[in-house]
């Protein structure tokens, strides 16, 4: 059996940590970004100053059982009022999330009663109890191609029409949520993406004391690498560009394996050039299908959870 702690946010920590329950993991953490500044986190974030609960909201979702109860917490959870308004646009998850953080002392400790009435199958962890800001440095916004324009806030960075060359978050040295350090020091298998590159996955490398943990972590540290480059953060990457981007925001930080699909077209070549970049930061890179098989190509652009998990239990070394 295996400990499985999880970093990211949004749809690719989703596809992983129905990963890890498809690979049977005895225990599953999910360290979680806390930067959206959308849609109804945003407006919850903005009148009551909360941790944004709306990646908090979908990793929990991901995490109940298969069970009746279980299914019907996940579809609550992420059940969307309609019409036109106050309500309009909030999820279930997100008002229950933020009811419970201030009845209960805490985000933390809103996840953790929530996780028991649900009887969710691991943890959710806020990666800082705080809420933060992303800010980027970005090209192509300006005559001069040269030129860096800052652009702050998660949509703004997500959205731009410019390319992204860095990012940073503010407050920029934030006190990191203790038991996210406890998770990735006690887990046997830690993961670091898939997922939007520079506003769920840097993110959590930016905090020093992140970093810290995950080298001297005995678990095996897997990044898992995207399926492909993502529209406005990351258009027109390469996947050698995805983790040089790691290694420079984060410049001390060590992985072990890097997971790469095997459907993209590369020559051989290009994954030997690919291997000299993750040996760079200590890992190697390898190739598994581990993508959705469907005729729909939106839907092929997603992590099949019962091929990652084959993945990561055989880089993780557990079986």
């Amino acid at each position: 059996m295996t400990t499985f702690t999880c970093l990211g946010g949004g749809h690719g920590l989703y596809q992983t940590l129905l990963a890890c329950r498809r690979a049977r993991a005895e225990h599953i953490n999910a360290v979680v970004t806390v930067a959206d500044d959308g849609g109804s986190s945003g407006r919850l974030r903005r009148e009551l100053g909360m941790i944004p609960p709306g990646d908090l909201r979908m990793a929990l979702s991901a995490l109940m059982p298969d069970t009746d109860t279980g299914r019907l917490w996940r579809n609550t959870l992420q059940h969307r009022f309609q019409g036109n308004g106050a309500m309009a646009g909030h999820a279930v998850g997100n008002l229950l999330l933020a009811g419970l953080s201030e009845k209960a002392g805490g985000m933390q400790a809103a996840l953790d009663v929530l996780t028991t009435w649900a009887g969710a199958n691991g943890r959710v962890i806020p990666v800082c109890n705080e809420p933060l800001e992303i800010e980027a440095d970005v090209a192509g916004l300006d005559d001069d191609p040269r030129v860096l324009r800052s652009v702050r806030g998660q949509v703004a960075v997500a959205t731009t029409p410019g390319s992204v060359r860095r990012v940073r978050i503010l407050p920029a040295d934030p006190p990191v949520n203790s038991a996210a350090i406890a998770a990735v020091m006690n887990a046997d298998v830690v993961t670091i993406g898939p997922g939007s590159w520079f506003s769920s996955v840097i993110p959590h490398l930016l905090m020093p004391d992140v970093v810290t943990a995950l080298n001297e972590t005995a678990a095996k540290v897997i990044v898992v690498l995207n399926l492909s480059p993502e529209a406005g953060e990351t258009q027109g990457f390469t996947t050698e560009r995805h983790i040089h981007l790691l290694s420079q925001h984060a410049p001390g930080l060590r992985v072990d394996h890097f997971l790469a699909d095997s459907n993209v077209n590369t020559t051989p070549g290009e994954r030997t050039h690919l291997q000299r970049t993750a040996q760079r930061v200590g890992g190697e890179i390898t190739y598994t299908d581990v993508r959705t098989e469907s005729a729909n190509e939106a839907e092929r652009n997603v992590h099949d959870p019962a091929k990652l998990a084959a993945a990561l239990l055989a880089l993780g070394g557990a079986s």
